[in-house]
């Protein structure tokens, strides 16, 4: 069929209308006439991908790699990046609207980076094709189902990037190629780890075509025969990840699983924006909620007089007290504890905080906004990686807390993705 696509969706399909009905169309951007084939109808909804572009918008570009379209990896390739940008930009506002009913004074201005080779963190998955007599390693399809075909992946840093060939190849190689379902990797400033996972114990041939291959190509091989807990080095027999944040004078440590920002450039800049908008005074005491290793709260520890950092990961917050330790920070505490629970009786919870950081997961904040006692607060900075639960939180902080939202804005944390990083400030 033949569709006119009048709007974009925040997963990077085009939206068409049949007699009232909205069609999404993968591979389809706004303003465009595209002749596309249906894959799937539902009662509210029916899907389709884009055949072919009768008339392209001026925004589309042709991807960088070879596997857009197939991989889902990316969603939005073929869109100029300033466009993907506004794009999210739009998506937060909109957001903020609808499910909020807030909108920012001010709009704030994207951060941006480079769109290629950030990617310093992630899991691959790893499939046996019998048929093909070959080792598939990449990303998943867009449906979901299969392993995607990849020889390389330019959003990848290249250390990894480049390397799948290679590492496809020593897979196949290997006894236990059926018993290894996914290669997490974990870049950090000075050394690269692949986590190997297997489902049964390695043979003494594939353990030394492993450690061969870590020594051949300059990067660290662990294991991973259970949980994330059973995670071990191979080679080399100590593994040290770190990454710096020069200009607060930082190097945080972090284990091959943990979370940490998966853009290394966005993430500095990400750390200098939040910390201009909290506008921390010497004399004030900060409080960094879901903090994780630190990333935000030893930063925080270079300008407030004291910072108190909770997390709901215990490894992390072990973590972050020894980060704390190695930096000879002395004026930073953390403490262990679910914040979707109610915290107001912890110790940390009655003390006196200025100004408050948070940087939630995907779920959002919700929880601990119905329960903190934020009068005393002057200023809140929020950190989202999913516009649509910042946007509930937004609405929470404003109605019932007495806030107004004095900006909010996008990051580009992950380009040519459709996941909307963003930040808004909030003051009392």
């Amino acid at each position: 069929m033949t569709l006119d696509i009048q709007n974009f969706t925040h997963d990077g399909r085009g939206v068409a209308r049949v007699d009232g009905k909205a069609i999404f169309v993968s591979g389809a951007l706004k303003g465009e006439r595209v002749v596309a084939k249906l894959t799937a109808k539902h009662r509210q909804y029916d899907e389709a991908e884009t055949v072919e572009v009768l008339q392209a918008s001026p925004d589309r570009v042709t991807p960088g790699c070879a596997h857009f379209g197939v991989c889902g990896g990316c969603a939005l390739q073929h869109l100029a990046p300033a466009a993907q940008i506004a794009a999210k930009q739009q998506t937060l506002i909109e957001n903020l609207a609808r499910i909020g009913d807030v909108e920012p004074k001010r709009v704030l201005d994207p951060l941006q980076g480079e769109p290629w080779g950030y990617r310093r963190r992630g899991r691959l998955s790893v499939r046996h094709v019998e048929k093909k007599g070959r080792v598939l390693v990449g990303f998943r399809e867009t449906n979901g189902k299969y392993v995607a075909d990849l020889s390389r992946c330019p959003v990848v840093l290249p250390v990894v990037g480049e390397r799948l060939g290679a590492i496809a190849e020593l897979l196949a190689s290997m006894d236990a190629v059926r018993e290894i379902p996914q290669v997490e990797f974990a870049c950090g400033d000075a050394l690269t780890a692949l986590v190997f996972r297997h489902l049964q114990p390695l043979s003494e041939g594939d353990l030394g075509k492993l450690t061969a291959f870590a020594q051949r190509e300059n990067v660290a091989v662990m294991l991973q025969p259970k949980g994330p807990d059973s995670v071990h080095a191979l080679w080399p027999a100590q593994v040290e990840l770190y990454f710096d944040i020069p200009r607060f004078d930082l190097r945080l440590d972090f284990d091959a699983l943990d979370f940490i920002q998966v853009n290394a450039a966005i993430n500095a800049r990400m750390i200098d924006h939040a910390l201009s908008l909290l506008d921390v005074q010497p004399d004030e005491s900060v409080l960094d909620l879901f903090c994780g290793l630190g990333n935000f709260t030893l930063p925080l520890a270079r300008q407030a007089k004291s910072v108190v950092g909770v997390e709901g990961d215990h490894a992390l917050v072990a973590r972050a007290k020894r980060n704390a330790e190695r930096n000879g920070i002395t004026n930073a505490e953390f403490f262990m504890a679910d914040l979707a629970e109610n915290q107001r009786d912890a110790p940390w919870a009655k003390r006196h905080y200025d100004r408050i950081l948070l940087d939630p997961a995907r779920a959002g904040a919700d929880k601990l906004i119905e329960w903190f006692p934020f009068k005393q607060v002057k200023r809140v900075v929020y950190v989202s990686c999913h516009p649509a639960s910042l946007a509930r939180d937004a609405g929470m902080l404003v109605r019932d807390h007495g806030y107004k939202l004095k900006a909010a804005g996008v990051m580009d944390m992950f380009p040519h993705t459709a996941h909307v990083e963003s930040i808004a400030v909030f003051e009392r």
